[in-house]
């Protein structure tokens, strides 16, 4: 019997008092070890939908249930979902500018029980299984665009997330360091059996997927 870990049941997502319908009443359910891939037209609401599956915003209506329960609107719960089950890997990779290579893979264990080495062996090993050991101490203003995002996916995986939720995670690289990304992606999913859901544009990263849903106005097309 297929593992649903993850579903949306009638989701929806006003802004502007209503004014403004991102999504419509969107089903999906999302099992175990998926690679999805969420594809449609800018303003779709396809990122609206992986914000609102990730606990980092809430719906106008509808429900988000992990593992069958309601995420619901309590910020304790928001935070904890966020912090032990999902990582996020953003275009803008979204990396603290002041802080080294180590020290941003290590923000996402401060609200984890790990002391300071503890954080530092485990961020050092995940820079490591990324190519990355060499950058430790250098700054993300020091780095290439498809170094900062590898950074931005060894920072996800800090608290060894169930769940990746990549939003255009290819949208600002070129061609080979898309293609570089996309490889890590997937292969991390198979060796860490994770499951992975990415928004994106690029029809080579959609293809890769297993499993395809188009946004059309707020809607599964």
């Amino acid at each position: 019997m297929t593992d649903v870990i993850l579903q949306a049941r009638g989701l929806r997502k006003s802004y502007d008092n209503g004014r403004m319908q991102a999504l419509r009443g969107v089903d999906l359910d999302i099992s175990a070890g998926d690679f999805l891939a969420i594809v449609g037209p800018s303003g779709s609401g396809k990122s609206t939908l992986l914000h609102l599956l990730g606990g980092l915003d809430t719906p106008s209506g509808g429900d988000v249930l992990w593992r069958g329960v309601t995420l619901g609107s309590r910020q304790d719960h928001l935070d904890f979902y966020r912090a032990r089950h999902v990582g996020f890997v953003f275009q803008a990779f979204h990396l603290l500018p002041t802080l080294t290579v180590l020290e941003n893979v290590q923000v996402p264990m401060m609200s984890a029980p790990r002391n300071g080495a503890s954080r530092s062996g485990r961020a050092r090993a995940l820079l490591a299984e990324l190519g990355l050991d060499g950058c430790v101490r250098q700054f993300p203003n020091e780095l290439s665009g498809g170094q900062r995002q590898r950074v931005a996916i060894a920072r996800a995986l800090a608290n060894d997330p169930e769940l990746l939720l990549a939003d255009e995670p290819t949208g600002n690289l070129d061609s080979e360091n898309s293609e570089r990304t996309l490889d890590v992606l997937t292969e991390l999913r198979k060796r860490r059996g994770m499951t992975l859901v990415i928004v994106t544009h690029e029809h080579g990263i959609a293809e890769a997927a297993e499993r395809h849903i188009r946004i059309q106005d707020g809607r599964i097309a």
